[in-house]
């Protein structure tokens, strides 16, 4: 996450630390030198944007004034919460006059700039708060699909292990000790399954 906005105003960007957090920045970057703005700060936050404790949200959120952007790659960053904890965050938006601003959400890029007059502003205000909540909405039912998903499969994955574990296993029917001999010696019937055996032949005894 970042702070920024026009001149007279500053803009702060909230990142998340993984291996997309350079990729990330890189886009808040172009987007804030696009329109002229300046990035007063970075907040990288490690905590998972399903809860509401993130220390890093509400350092910024401590550290922003009436008027600052709060500027993010997605709004899934900002918010996967539970609706009655999107309803706090929004609380604690909504009283220190700060704008949120989602690259995934174009309609909110407007503002970033300075509003040509208070309808517009209020207008815009309106129009990117009701979308702001229909996409946490929209990532907080992709979190739990995914959570589900992962419930649904981890049994799956259990029952998948056990069974080739035992397909693993050494067979506990002992050998014939026949087949053991001839094992031994290297040897092996040559006689098909199912096979009656030949008899065997005598040589012809000799009387005297």
């Amino acid at each position: 996450m970042a702070t920024c906005a026009p001149p007279d105003h500053k803009r702060f960007c909230i990142t998340k630390d993984d291996q997309d957090a350079t990729r990330a920045r890189d886009q808040l970057k172009a987007f804030a030198a696009e329109r002229g703005l300046s990035i007063a700060a970075w907040y990288v936050e490690n905590e998972s944007a399903a809860k509401l404790a993130r220390p890093e949200l509400f350092r910024l959120l401590a550290d922003a004034q009436p008027g600052d952007v709060l500027l993010v790659e997605q709004v899934d960053r900002l918010s996967r919460l539970t609706t009655g904890d999107w309803e706090k965050l929004k609380v604690e938006i909504l009283a220190r006059r700060i704008r949120v601003v989602a690259l995934d959400l174009p309609t909110s890029w407007m503002m970033a700039a300075a509003s040509a007059d208070e309808f517009t502003s209020r207008m815009f205000e309106a129009i990117n708060g009701m979308l702001l909540d229909m996409l946490a909405a929209v990532a907080r039912k992709d979190y739990d699909d995914r959570r589900r998903r992962q419930a649904q499969v981890s049994p799956r994955r259990r029952l998948k292990a056990a069974s080739r574990a035992d397909r693993k296993m050494p067979s506990a029917t002992p050998r014939s000790p026949r087949w053991s001999l001839q094992a031994s010696l290297g040897t092996r019937s040559r006689r098909r399954p199912g096979a009656a055996a030949r008899p065997s032949r005598r040589l012809p005894s000799v009387s005297s």
